[in-house]
């Protein structure tokens, strides 16, 4: 029962059916006690939410009746610590199991956020003989494309001395995550014809086109992908409605973002099943693009129905007001916002430099150069106000002015070679000032700036984007 609701999203069920066994009484008199296989659906709907406090109840409760932790039982436990954000204690149960096999090996590379961390345990892989397992290896190279060195992410792959279609998958996902979607493009296209591409491959290449603005190349994939007879299932169509979705093609988000409000408000009243989360939330995305403060309330009121209280669609139509001059309009935003508690999560924006990442928060003051930094900012903004198609009226306040991705794009032009690619991440949706500076930084300087924020990557080049404008 425990394992069945645990695979099949019935995980609060999964673990108040646990709750009921021995020690409260509802099997103990008939001898039963939860082992192995108990315990690992149990962590594994605990790592499914990422319940620290159940995993951490659940490892002392292994430990207090002395049950074996095997390799099976203990990659569980890694799974759940990684999953949940505690990665010295997944090391630490790592460390202390007697037997490492593929599975706690890849479980605990899976789990890591951070280069240094990677690169210890890639070691110990090789120093373990471990190196040599493909799923290992795949995630050595997953692990490298998730903390953004792409170059280590390639070295590992290169070094694989077997490499499956996960293999080749793996690399075509790193890179486009990375913006580098040529690159993805000629894994994808060179993989061996001994790995014949497969539903995964195709959607991991049409999930990067879309991911990165192409909503051409997204659907070219998609014919390609038909003609030879593989069949799509709900990931491909959802990477087709994604590029058509970016590219601002013409139903809720396509409507929406080719400015058919009304047409979209309309589509959503008569789908025959409760709008959810992500179709009010296209119909707000395409509110903020095309200024519809009426609409926005309407798409702001159903998410707040369905108790999401993220802080980004009440930013979103904050903004709105904003634009459009509606100062009541925001009072009331900010007034809903306190009395709710929520706040607006603080932006950053972060480069790689040197191996080492840098990062970046409104108005910054702490990096060793700023003062260069701040410098270089003013130096772009002249450039950009003396082509005419930027006055500054976007950016109202001070702060956006200094908004963390203008200061980690100029780092960028201080720190790289004119010939590179600037590469920089945001936990944020780009504001719109944000996005019209980066766009002329790109004409000014003649250099290609690839930046992905919280919802897309974008691509600037000779004063455009890729996004179109749509984001």
């Amino acid at each position: 029962m425990i394992y069945g609701y645990s695979k099949s999203y019935g995980v609060q069920k999964a673990l108040s059916t646990f709750s009921q066994m021995p020690e409260h009484d509802l099997m103990c008199n008939k001898g039963f006690r939860p082992n192995s296989m108990t315990y690992g659906s149990v962590l594994s709907a605990c790592a499914s939410i990422f319940d620290l406090e159940w995993g951490i109840h659940l490892h002392a409760r292994i430990l207090r009746t002395e049950h074996s932790v095997d390799a099976l039982l203990g990659s569980g436990l890694v799974d759940m610590y990684a999953k949940c954000g505690c990665l010295e204690f997944a090391r630490k149960v790592f460390g202390s199991l007697v037997e490492h096999n593929e599975v706690s090996w890849t479980t605990l590379i899976s789990g890591q956020k951070y280069v240094t961390l990677g690169e210890l345990l890639h070691v110990y892989t090789i120093k373990s003989g471990m190196d040599s397992s493909v799923p290992v290896g795949n995630a050595i190279v997953t692990m490298y494309a998730k903390c953004g060195n792409i170059e280590k992410a390639s070295h590992a792959f290169g070094l694989m001395p077997l490499k499956d279609i996960i293999s080749w998958t793996a690399m075509i996902t790193a890179c486009s995550q990375i913006g580098d979607i040529e690159k993805a493009w000629k894994y994808f296209n060179n993989m061996p014809d001994l790995y014949e591409k497969n539903l995964v491959s195709w959607n991991a290449m049409m999930a990067g086109y879309a991911q990165n603005g192409l909503g051409g190349k997204v659907i070219e994939i998609f014919e390609d992908m038909l003609k030879i007879e593989c069949k799509p299932d709900g990931i491909s169509f959802v990477a087709v409605l994604s590029g058509c979705s970016h590219m601002g093609l013409v139903e809720e988000d396509l409507l929406g973002r080719a400015g058919l409000l009304d047409e979209a408000k309309n589509l959503i009243d008569g789908i025959p099943f409760k709008p959810n989360a992500a179709v009010w939330g296209a119909l707000l995305g395409a509110c903020r693009i095309h200024h519809h403060s009426r609409l926005a309330e309407t798409a702001v009121k159903n998410l707040m129905e369905l108790n999401v209280e993220d802080s980004g669609c009440f930013v979103l139509l904050a903004n709105i007001y904003t634009d459009s001059g509606e100062l009541e309009g925001l009072a009331n935003v900010r007034k809903m916002m306190k009395e709710k508690g929520i706040r607006k999560r603080p932006g950053c924006s972060w480069i790689e430099v040197g191996n080492r990442v840098h990062v970046f928060t409104v108005d910054d003051t702490n990096h060793p150069q700023i003062k260069e930094i701040y410098i270089k900012l003013e130096e772009m903004m002249k450039k950009i106000e003396d082509t005419g198609r930027y006055s500054g009226a976007v950016a109202t306040h001070r702060s956006q002015k200094y908004h963390s991705e203008k200061l980690a794009f100029a780092f960028g032009l201080l720190s790289l070679p004119s010939w590179m690619p600037i590469h920089v991440m945001k936990n944020l949706r780009v504001c719109d000032d944000c996005h019209l500076v980066i766009k002329l930084m790109s004409f000014v300087t003649s250099r290609e700036l690839i930046m992905r924020d919280g919802y897309r990557f974008h691509h600037f080049r000779d004063g455009l984007c890729s996004c179109g404008d749509y984001w």
